[in-house]
């Protein structure tokens, strides 16, 4: 548990420091926008969606450490998955962190997404790293509604 902790920490601040994707990508042709009034966390996904397929991701914002590497890592995971492939993920995501805290954790199908498991230990940090998976989730229904965490 103290390496996945400790793995979980340098992920973290890596992403924070060096997001992947924070950008607008060209030819995008969905977006959402995402609030945490809680924080005041806020994050713009930008979709390139062709032929059912997320071409290229991107993200804009500004947030805590959390989100904004949650936001980060979700652009990799997504990227060249179909639609149905990106919302399955967001499911197997939002299980892997809302979970309760005293029992082993679904790491299936979230690869290098696990490092956010212990994020489930502190329910006020589940809103901060869900956020930008909210906001895909609408941009790739294409709600056009703010995603909110609240």
């Amino acid at each position: 548990m103290s390496d996945l902790r400790e793995l979980y920490q340098t992920t973290i601040l890596d992403h924070n420091r060096k997001p992947r994707n924070f950008q607008v990508p060209e030819g995008a042709n969905r977006e959402a926008d995402g609030y945490n009034p809680l924080c005041g966390d806020k994050v713009s996904i930008h979709l390139l969606l062709e032929d059912g397929v997320v071409r290229e991701v991107g993200f804009q914002g500004s947030g805590c450490a959390i989100s904004t590497a949650s936001a980060s890592m979700m652009t990799e995971a997504v990227k060249g998955k179909t639609k149905a492939e990106a919302l399955a993920l967001f499911q197997r995501f939002h299980e892997l962190v809302t979970a309760p805290p005293t029992g082993p954790a679904e790491t299936d199908g979230v690869g290098k997404l696990v490092v956010f498991a212990g994020v489930r230990e502190y329910p006020m940090r589940v809103k901060c790293a869900t956020l930008a998976w909210h906001t895909l989730k609408s941009a790739l229904q294409g709600s056009g509604e703010t995603a909110r965490t609240e």
